[in-house]
């Protein structure tokens, strides 16, 4: 019998001394082993650069989405995208735990992963629906978390796909919180996103009243609920591709100073100077996006003789869950927002 792994490796079917995230394939046999949760799956919120990487590649056509999704599934056993690399998580209902789980958890439970969906085995016998504007996916099937999966439980005051959406990008706000400093001059690439509304919302927060952030949207189409939730001094129609146009509006707002901390939160690829182009020599840059080519960031940023701090978004951070879903407690525009987004159809 196969030793069981904490990190789920025994679930690794190529290649072999892989960890699950890294792997081709997996095992999906929804047999929960020992240290295992097998879980009830109904809702996949898929990453959005993987989200919309599959809409683009299916023209927006649910039946095309519905079976490039399964095709992943089928040939992988999880939810990776093999373009973008990137998973997201789920929404489902506790169906087993394992024998040797430690954690307080049991089967009814109504939970969300707080890992990637590129490393759990996930098995989908049905997809019932697909949100084009959510990047939500509504299926039946199951998943496995292993032992040293985190996962949230779906608080009462908050409804399931309202929450599910925000842990999505829990990790965004939450590492905010410790990257803005008071009176920090702050930029958002994608703020009118959920990750980025979240990011402002946090930076306006810790920057304080003499503080400042700047909000880059690609259009005009949100900039209505972004204005509604008064967290961004400034809020700039632009492309992010465009490094110069970003560069030259920022440099505007700043009397030519630059900005603190940029972070980066579009859901498309080929925007990494246009974070770093505005970014003061000693600032901070932040990617949160798994469209991020941290080749092109890096090498970019030595082309420009940059230096600023460059942090990778992990997903995780200490405190995360509560951090995210205590936003949509305290402000009222938010969890409206999200209300409106992500409310279940009537």
């Amino acid at each position: 019998m196969q030793k069981l792994c904490k990190y789920g490796t025994h679930r690794v079917i190529y290649p072999l001394g892989a960890l699950p995230q890294a792997a081709d394939k997996l095992d999906n046999n929804m047999v929960c082993q020992d240290n295992e949760i097998l879980i009830d799956v109904k809702t996949l919120n898929i990453d959005s650069a993987s989200f919309t990487q599959i809409k683009t590649a299916a023209n927006s056509d649910v039946e095309d989405m519905k079976e490039m999704i399964l095709s992943i599934v089928n040939q992988r056993g999880k939810m990776q995208n093999p373009v973008t690399g990137s998973g997201g998580m789920l929404l489902g209902t506790v169906k087993e735990v394992g024998k040797d789980i430690k954690k307080d958890v049991k089967a009814g439970d109504e939970i969300a992963s707080l890992v990637s969906l590129s490393l759990t085995p996930l098995k989908i016998n049905k997809i019932i629906a697909i949100h084009l504007e959510k990047d939500q996916v509504d299926i039946e099937g199951e998943a496995i978390l292993f032992e040293t999966g985190i996962f949230a439980k779906i608080p009462n005051d908050i409804p399931s796909h309202i929450a599910l959406a925000a842990l999505d990008v829990a990790g965004a706000p939450a590492q905010v919180k410790n990257l803005v400093k008071k009176d920090d001059t702050v930029m958002i690439l994608g703020c009118a996103g959920k990750s980025g509304v979240l990011c402002a919302y946090q930076a306006r927060k810790s920057a304080g009243p003499n503080g400042k952030v700047i909000g880059i949207i690609h259009h005009d189409t949100h900039r209505a609920e972004l204005e509604s939730l008064n967290v961004c001094d400034h809020i700039m129609i632009g492309d992010a591709k465009n490094p110069m146009e970003i560069y030259e509006k920022a440099m505007a707002l700043t009397n030519g100073e630059g900005v603190d901390v940029t972070i980066n939160v579009v859901n498309v690829p080929n925007t990494e100077m246009a974070t770093i182009l505005p970014t003061k020599p000693d600032g901070t840059v932040y990617f949160f996006s798994m469209a991020t080519s941290f080749t092109k960031a890096a090498l970019g940023a030595e082309g420009i003789a940059a230096e600023p701090l460059m942090i990778i978004g992990n997903g995780y951070t200490k405190n995360h869950a509560q951090i995210t879903l205590d936003i949509l407690r305290e402000s009222k525009e938010m969890y409206e927002l999200f209300q409106t987004r992500f409310g279940k159809e009537k």
